[in-house]
């Protein structure tokens, strides 16, 4: 495994967890394209954030070695970042429907 396919793993999770939040919870969803966007652009948000603790692809994959731990790390951040994307992205929303409605 290279950096670059963590990293593309990484946002795919990221993709699915937007996706699967939204289809539980209807009132966060913005249909599959703008999911599909806050889950991309949440997780390389938190990724490129918390990666500077170690979880970053290239740690993961340190020496030509696949380290697991890290990797697990990188999959839970990633899907917090596309859920917490998601729930930000809604509070913006609603911020600014409201704001149009007065």
């Amino acid at each position: 495994m290279t950096g670059t396919l963590i990293s593309l793993i990484s946002i795919f999770i990221g993709i699915l967890a937007a996706n699967t939040f939204a289809y539980f919870k209807k009132q966060y969803s913005f249909g599959f394209t703008g999911n599909t966007l806050v889950g991309v652009f949440g997780s390389i948000f938190f990724i490129k954030s918390f990666g500077r603790l170690g979880f970053d692809p290239w740690s993961i994959m340190h020496n030509e070695t696949f380290h697991s731990f890290p990797f697990f790390i990188n999959c839970l951040v990633s899907i917090l970042g596309g859920v917490l994307g998601l729930l930000f992205i809604t509070y913006l929303d609603n911020k600014m429907n409201k704001k149009a409605a007065n």
